[in-house]
């Protein structure tokens, strides 16, 4: 896994590679995509599309992990393994995608390109970007950061730290199904139910880990730590709250609260409320913070494979 993560954060996933054979999210994606299309019938009972949900989701989970074992299995011994798992377990962890997304919202935001703002916040939040001011811009480019550091980078790699490539492959099925069709809509609320809380219980531990790693590294431990404690479990989501309190209380300013998406309030609570609002210079901060908590978590992974 630390091999994983060097290459990304060295090279990240370069554009030729993903015209020339795409990237195993996208292959996953096709699949979903055609299960989703050929189960998922409006003409079902919510019963039934449940139950196709959970069929569903127990194949493409099932395959991933034994395309992952099946790989594994043919590997030789020794170095030569560790180096060979960490290059196909490359292309799961999106370390440098996530910084430079993240850091293209920091640039225009602190010039006063607030069109430019929100052009780049649009592309890794789902709210209407268009009502978002400043704070607004900078809380949206936070908390993404934080929440995908959890599930992005730290997930993924703390199971396959577990299980090797059959873990990593198979937590990447996974939280691809929630994006994809664990959603609360009309078409998705029966048959997404299961892709939902299959994530919510793989994120459990990776999410309070990452929290914990943003305390560890923040220039004011004890408030990120009470934040996280204290505002966590205010989140809509089971495990979100986690890195993103630890963020907020790290940087010591207020995030999450009411947003706009696709035209309809949601009256979210704050986290880490009667704080500042963040401006460009909190998502640096939380850019050198992401850093520091992905570098220690990457030397931990260096000591345990030399013990």
């Amino acid at each position: 896994m630390a091999v994983a993560m060097a290459l990304d954060a060295l090279i990240g996933w370069p554009n030729w590679l993903f015209a020339r054979v795409g990237h195993p999210v996208t292959w996953l994606g096709r699949l979903i995509d055609a299960v989703d299309g050929g189960w998922n019938r409006s003409s079902d009972p919510p019963a039934l599309r449940r139950a196709a949900g959970v069929a569903g989701a127990l194949l493409v989970i099932a395959l991933a992990v034994a395309l992952g074992w099946a790989v594994q299995t043919v590997l030789g011994s020794g170095w030569v393994r560790v180096i060979v798992l960490g290059i196909l377990a490359w292309p799961l962890v999106a370390l440098r995608s996530l910084h430079d997304h993240v850091a293209a919202v920091a640039h225009p935001l602190a010039s006063g390109d607030i069109a430019g703002a929100r052009a780049a916040v649009s592309q890794i939040v789902g709210r209407d970007p268009a009502t978002l001011d400043d704070a607004g811009i900078a809380r949206a480019a936070i908390e993404s950061l934080a929440e995908n550091a959890s599930d992005g980078i730290v997930a993924p790699v703390f199971w396959g730290a577990l299980f090797g490539l059959p873990g990593i492959v198979g937590y990447k099925a996974i939280n691809t199904l929630d994006s994809m069709i664990g959603h609360r809509t009309a078409r998705h609320e029966a048959f997404g139910w299961a892709a939902a809380r299959t994530d919510d219980v793989a994120n459990l531990i990776p999410a309070r880990l990452t929290g914990v790693l943003f305390v560890l590294l923040s220039a004011q431990p004890a408030q990120a730590w009470s934040c996280m404690l204290r505002d966590a479990r205010r989140h809509r989501s089971p495990n979100a709250g986690w890195p993103e309190a630890a963020m907020a209380g790290a940087l010591g300013a207020r995030l999450s609260g009411p947003r706009i998406y696709h035209g309809s309030t949601a009256d979210e609570p704050w986290l880490n409320e009667g704080a500042r609002d963040p401006d460009a210079a909190d998502i640096s901060g939380g850019l050198k913070l992401y850093r520091r908590a992905m570098m220690l978590l990457a030397g931990v992974f260096v000591v345990l494979a030399l013990l």
